[in-house]
């Protein structure tokens, strides 16, 4: 027996398996369903065992086609995957999601500077808190928050998750806020938040916030807003996010005490898109847009995991 059967017929086999119809089969390949079932009789001849069982006029899977389906999909995806890969080449757009938190801060004050650098390239920036499915979208990559371990994905460390209390200078001021423990009693948005003990607890506060009423938000974005324009609000922030507003005094950072909840930004990608030659200058751009950040923060936000 030849080692590989007729990949027409493995093609009819996976589009009947799929669908477990022989009609919707042939009009998704252009064939006719006679033409369909007689690739799978051929593939049937070929190993030497039923692929479906026929009955009543249609056909099932058998134990052996069940078998063998997930594996011929699987490969047939790898196939696709590789071809737009090739095909992505010549494609001109670079689409990226993140978070609204980075996308809207860190990563939108950049973009334009990879741009500048690639001007073949158009930049479709995409911000939402949502883990899209990076295989069955339209993203090229994107930026997202975890331990980096992503099934059929490659992920590139960024930097690590930190979080201090960031406010208007006013805020500071008004509530003549010197050490962490003037917090307990300042209005904080969402002052329930576990990450508030546990920033306490780093900066040396032995009495955890007690429970209260008061401001939550979907992203550091409008929580920045409220403080820029009311003055109001201290909240956990990620410096790196908004060192232009710290460099400028627009914002401070009261303490230099850093929160790490343990996880990290990675730039992801799937893994059958390595070498796609947009995805690769991506790649390069944000290690230099990290680097020239190191000297802001503590050796210990650029740690990997």
């Amino acid at each position: 027996m030849d080692r590989f059967p007729s990949l027409t017929a493995v093609r009819a086999f996976e589009a009947a398996g799929r669908h477990e119809n022989f009609s919707r089969a042939a009009e998704e390949l252009g064939m006719t369903q006679a033409a369909i079932s007689y690739q799978i009789r051929q593939l049937e001849g070929h190993i030497g065992r039923p692929l479906f069982v026929r009955e009543k006029g249609r056909a099932r899977l058998s134990d052996s086609g069940r078998r063998l389906l997930p594996a011929i999909s699987s490969a047939f995806k790898t196939i696709g995957d590789a071809f737009a890969a090739i095909r992505s080449e010549d494609d001109g757009v670079l689409a990226i999601q993140a978070s609204v938190s980075l996308g809207a801060t860190w990563l939108s004050s950049r973009i334009g500077r990879f741009q500048l650098r690639h001007p073949d390239f158009a930049v479709r920036l995409s911000l939402a808190n949502e883990v899209i499915d990076l295989v069955a979208s339209n993203y090229d990559a994107a930026i997202r928050v975890g331990s980096g371990q992503w099934e059929g994905l490659r992920s590139e460390f960024l930097f690590r998750q930190h979080f201090t209390p960031i406010c208007a200078p006013s805020f500071l001021k008004q509530h003549r806020i010197t050490r962490p423990e003037d917090l307990l009693t300042a209005e904080r948005f969402a002052p329930n938040d576990v990450w508030w003990t546990e920033w306490f607890a780093a900066a040396g506060v032995e009495t955890p916030p007690l429970p209260r009423r008061g401001v939550v938000m979907d992203n550091q974005m409008q929580e920045a807003n409220a403080m820029l324009v009311g003055g109001f609000g201290i909240g956990l922030m990620s410096p790196l996010f908004w060192r232009t507003d710290l460099e400028s005094g627009r914002l401070v950072q009261p303490f230099e005490t850093l929160y790490f909840p343990g996880n990290a930004q990675w730039l992801v990608h799937s893994e059958s898109r390595v070498g796609v030659r947009k995805i690769e200058r991506l790649r390069e751009w944000l290690r230099e847009e990290v680097a020239a950040d190191r000297d802001f923060l503590p050796a210990e936000v650029w740690e990997p995991l």
